[in-house]
């Protein structure tokens, strides 16, 4: 649902509709209208006798819906506890109305109108409050008086109004302004194509269950009494029931059924024998049989076995459906929600427009407000807030964004208005790359459920050929006049639908739990390959790192205090797009310092060298130690030799000085990600080697895996020199899985059986790991593959199940014990343990493994 289009109308109207409801009088107050509670005018005399007691009215059209929802029945809605909103204020309608106008647009008319024969068209709008089934009336009654409105039909269960209209007698606008009249704020619907798929899909498979059901239910009415009292029914009364059961079954047959056959029909022109056609086999063979047996008058039928075994199939399929539609990825959700309008900052003097989103370009400039959600992937300009990018990287925190940093499409702004830069539309997005990673990787087919396929089709040829085996056994030796339907009993019972299911159900389930933890598989063989990984070679700056500077250490050289040191710095500094200066200001504000207050004269920046500002006449430099002291300081070597020493691994020193000498030396480094604890304990847990490989020197690297503590490290190495290293441990056996930024470690990740990349730096659309992190937190790797070896159990439980039930039913029906209804119960029922099964993966990927 669409809920951002029309954010601005719905935050100008939810203050006054909340008034409205909060502070509406009793009924029999003669200040406020009797139907939307607004002020009486003075001198206006509107009242009507209804239920005994005398109502008072703003207006005639207030008047009007009152009297006609008195006499259709909706009296009992004027209670205390139930009002309609009240129309929109002016200063609300104006600001609204550009937002109606957008949706009059050809780009968004073409998203948003269905055109229909004859110049008619047709909208489906999703009103915001409304509540009843008065509320439906009132809807249908207002839109119908509307000129060119042909028809309007409101479902509160669903919350949409759909109306057709000729063409060129309304517009979109209209019928927005038209509601927002009587109180219903109201935004156009979009459903996906995918979604009109899904629910296609699902109503016709529920129609055909529904069928299927009333169909086995009366025809076991008519089995019943013949199965107990056959011998007393009078013949020709036993043969009227068998019309009836036939007259029943026929649309449970031709219509319900009627998927399975097609199927089965399409396998076998693709010479592919799918678990569809046993299933056809049995159910025809049990009809005609059944059909031929009434027409003659003599024999045995099965409309019972055939009713009930189609009944308990598509409800196991039902099942199914619903786990694999729920399985979807969030992110195809997150695309159907990014708004379709936006606002647009014109050139200076003149006004925002509010524009579709697809007439946006790169370089233009938008005003996103709290409440709303970024249309296009910016830099923001102006503003500072919290942005939810739950739905996009999995975090579940809103994160603070400033001027400077990246604002992504879908993200929820929550706290205060941004203007955004815009730099990436449509395709270019990052969350249109995270479709279309998913797309890629829903095109391939794991190999697990390739092979899963490749034994049913072997097994339907083997059942095909043992239900032929024991139709001939029991026709020639043991019972002929049960040979049919024993024969249909073995092809029911054995139907190797848990057995196909067994593992792309879990698949599904496993990849969209990852994709809702900001882990998105690119790669079919992801899933199964992370659950046999044994070591993991991870990548440092980036990865187990922020991969980006941070002060960790201060060092006082001079009579400045530390903290005037630390402002004076961040002063120098202010406006340096270098990460140690942004660094160095970023540290400043954290500990509270005004370095806005510091006048500088001049600035001068040397490149390679430092800063240089002269600052009430004195000059400062910041930088190089040599540049530093370059400054003219006498003791400039010494205190460099002593800051040297207490100088940690890894660390960049930056010097501060003046005229007078050194003042203080700044240590800034690399710092871990807050995960990357949790990551390496997990691992650890869970068995796998970490691996510490990184091409920073040796002592620094050596440093980090202390810290981390770490026994496998190695720095100072080459792209070439980490895929050789992973080609070291494969050939000793390893299953490995690197990790990296996708970039600078393509080669490692290539070389790697299973791979994920950062997706923070690169174009998810150019990475070429396995799998893509979209967010920082490197502890869901860990997690991975924890729900990976999970998914491994549950197919082979599944795999198991199915391999059980057969080796045990199989038998059971070809000796005659399990009949037809019988083997239709038991096929469904393992489909359904065998779905269930996987639907917990589900669960994991929420709550956590």
């Amino acid at each position: 649902m669409s809920a951002p289009h029309a954010t601005l109308l719905a935050d100008a109207s939810s203050s006054a509709f909340q008034n409205a409801s909060a502070n509406r009088p009793a009924p029999a107050a003669r200040s406020a209208c009797f139907h939307c509670g607004q002020p009486v005018p003075a001198g206006q005399v509107l009242a009507e006798e209804m239920d005994g007691q005398r109502r008072v009215f703003c207006c005639g059209g207030c008047q009007t819906l009152a009297r006609t929802l008195h006499s259709s029945g909706f009296a009992h809605l004027y209670g205390d506890e139930a009002r309609f909103a009240r129309p929109i204020d002016d200063a609300a309608r104006r600001e609204s109305e550009p937002v109606w106008a957008a949706y009059d647009t050809p780009e968004l008319r073409s998203q948003f109108v269905r055109l229909l024969d004859g110049g008619r068209a047709e909208i489906t709008l999703a009103p915001e409050n409304i509540r009843c089934a008065a509320c439906a009336w009132l809807i249908e009654q207002h839109l119908g008086r509307l000129p060119g409105v042909e028809s309007t039909i409101a479902n509160v269960a669903t919350r949409r109004v759909v109306v057709r209209w000729r063409d060129a007698e309304q517009t979109v606008s209209a019928l927005l302004a038209a509601l927002a009249d009587i109180g219903y704020v109201a935004w156009p619907f979009e459903v996906s194509r995918s979604d009109q798929a899904d629910r296609r899909a699902r109503r016709s498979l529920l129609m055909r269950m529904a069928v299927a059901m009333l169909g086995m239910m009366q025809v076991m009415m008519y089995a019943w009494p013949i199965y107990t009292h056959e011998a007393t029914i009078d013949p020709g009364m036993l043969q009227l029931m068998r019309w009836a059961s036939l007259a029943l079954t026929l649309p449970v047959v031709f219509y319900s059924a009627s998927p399975i056959f097609s199927g089965a029909w399409r396998s076998l022109r693709q010479r592919h024998m799918g678990m569809d056609v046993p299933v056809a086999i049995g159910v025809a063979a049990g009809f005609v049989a059944s059909t031929v047996a009434t027409v003659r008058g003599a024999g045995e039928v099965y409309f019972d076995s055939v009713t009930m075994f189609v009944a308990f199939l598509l409800a196991a399929r039902y099942l199914e459906l619903r786990v694999r539609q729920a399985s979807r990825s969030g992110a195809e959700m997150l695309a159907r929600q990014l708004p379709a309008t936006c606002e647009r900052l014109s050139v200076e003097g003149s006004a925002p427009e509010r524009v579709p989103v697809a007439r946006l370009q790169c370089g233009d400039r938008i005003r996103v407000r709290a409440g709303e959600i970024i249309p296009a992937d910016g830099t923001i300009v102006s503003g500072a807030s919290e942005l939810d990018e739950s739905m996009l990287t999995g975090e579940s925190r809103p994160v603070h964004r400033s001027v400077g940093d990246i604002a992504l499409a879908g993200c929820y702004n929550t706290a205060s208005p941004l203007e955004i830069a815009v730099a990436r539309v449509g395709a270019g997005t990052r969350l249109a790359e995270i479709v279309a990673v998913l797309d890629r990787a829903l095109a391939e087919k794991p190999h697990l459920a390739a092979l899963a396929d490749r034994v049913a089709a072997w097994f339907v040829a083997t059942l095909l050929a043992l239900a032929a085996m024991t139709g001939v056994v029991w026709a020639l030796w043991i019972d002929p006049s049960r040979a049919l339907l024993v024969t249909v009993a073995v092809l029911v019972v054995s139907c190797p639908c848990a057995l196909s299911l067994a593992t792309p159900a879990a698949l599904a389930a496993a990849g969209a739990a990852l994709s809702r933890r900001g882990l998105l598989l690119t790669r079919s063989h992801a899933l199964e390959t992370l659950a046999r990984v044994t070591d993991v070679v991870l990548d440092k700056t980036g990865t187990l790192t922020e991969g980006c500077f941070a002060l960790t250490g201060q060092q006082t050289l001079g009579p400045m205090p530390a903290a005037q040191c630390l402002t004076l710095a961040a002063a120098m500094e202010a406006g340096s797009e270098h990460p140690i200066g942004r660094a160095l200001v970023s540290a400043a504000g954290s500990a509270g310092a005004d370095i806005g207050g510091v006048s500088m004269a001049t600035v001068r920046n040397v490149p390679g060298q430092g800063v240089e500002a002269e600052i009430h006449g004195k000059r400062f430099r910041l930088g190089r130690a040599a540049f530093v002291a370059g400054i003219r300081s006498a003791n400039g070597e010494e205190q460099i030799k002593e800051a040297d020493t207490a100088s940690g691994p890894g660390a960049t020193q930056v010097w501060l000085g003046g005229e007078a000498g050194m003042l203080a030396v700044f240590a800034l480094s690399d710092k871990a990600r807050e995960s990357t604890p949790q990551l390496l304990e997990a691992l650890s847990r869970y068995g796998a080697r970490c691996h510490l490989v990184s091409g920073d020197s040796v002592e620094t690297v050596q440093w980090w895996a202390s810290r981390f503590g770490m026994a496998h490290a190695v720095g100072a190495v080459s792209p070439e020199g980490k895929r050789e290293y992973v080609a070291k441990l494969q050939r000793e056996g390893a299953v490995v899985l690197a990790v990296g930024d996708g970039i600078n470690d393509a080669p490692v990740l290539a070389q790697a059986q299973v791979s994920i990349a950062i997706g923070s730096g690169a174009p998810l659309a150019q990475a070429g790991a396995d799998a893509v992190l979209t967010h920082g937190n490197v502890a869901e790797i860990a997690q991975a593959l924890a729900l990976a070896r999970q998914t491994r159990r549950v197919v082979r439980q599944n795999l198991g199940w199915a391999f059980f039930y057969n080796v045990v039913a199989i038998p059971l029906a070809a000796t005659g014990v399990v009949t037809a209804w019988m083997a239709g119960i038991g096929m469904s029922v393992s489909s359904l343990l065998v779905v269930a099964n996987a639907w917990r993966l589900l669960r994991a990927g929420r709550n956590g493994v």
